[in-house]
């Protein structure tokens, strides 16, 4: 059984540490458990994990956020891995920080990412594991919140939270999205 696991977020080096790159992150820690490496290949740099007889195809799109769907689109086809075998990786405002939601579908909720992915599949009844960043910004700083790095008391969490999400991303595919939702889901 073959997945296509998709994390969003925007190539660069100034990007590298931001929040809106948080799928990124969970792909980077799920390729190194397994000693895996990324490479460059067409609109996404890709690396493939196996696990208890599943091949998870990760992709990090290189065509940033906004055009994440021609990514998307691009491997689901390449791959031949149908929309229930897809897990979208992604940053979430509306979580605190750390937290992580599994769904099986939903609205973009205003993320750019989700938005191009909607479009050119023409549906919203994809997985995605939302990985919560907070909303802790003033008035009219939501970009730079999102697009900005992660504060000192994050960073002494992230490495177990982003562990976390990379177990949650792996027993999508080994014990089933409801199994994973009631597991990890609040965590």
């Amino acid at each position: 059984m073959k997945y296509l696991v998709v994390g969003l977020g925007n190539p660069g080096a100034e990007y590298e540490n931001t929040r809106h790159n948080i799928g990124f992150l969970i792909l980077d820690a799920l390729a190194s458990a397994s000693n895996s490496f990324f490479n460059p290949d067409r609109y996404a740099d890709t690396c493939v994990v196996k696990s208890k007889g599943r091949q998870f195809v990760l992709i990090k799109p290189t065509t940033f956020m906004n055009l994440s769907g021609k990514a998307v689109r691009y491997w689901m086809e390449k791959e031949k891995i149908p929309v229930d075998n897809i897990l979208i990786l992604t940053d979430d405002l509306a979580l605190p920080f750390g937290k992580i939601r599994i769904r099986k579908k939903g609205s973009d909720g205003g993320h750019n990412g989700l938005k191009s992915i909607n479009e050119l599949l023409k549906t919203q009844q994809y997985n995605r594991l939302r990985f919560g960043i907070g909303n802790e910004f003033s008035k009219g700083r939501q970009v730079d919140y999102v697009l900005g790095e992660w504060t000192e008391e994050e960073k002494k969490k992230l490495d177990e939270r982003i562990k976390l999400a990379a177990d949650a991303t792996l027993a999508v595919g080994l014990a089933g999205l409801n199994r994973a939702m009631g597991d990890f889901n609040g965590r």
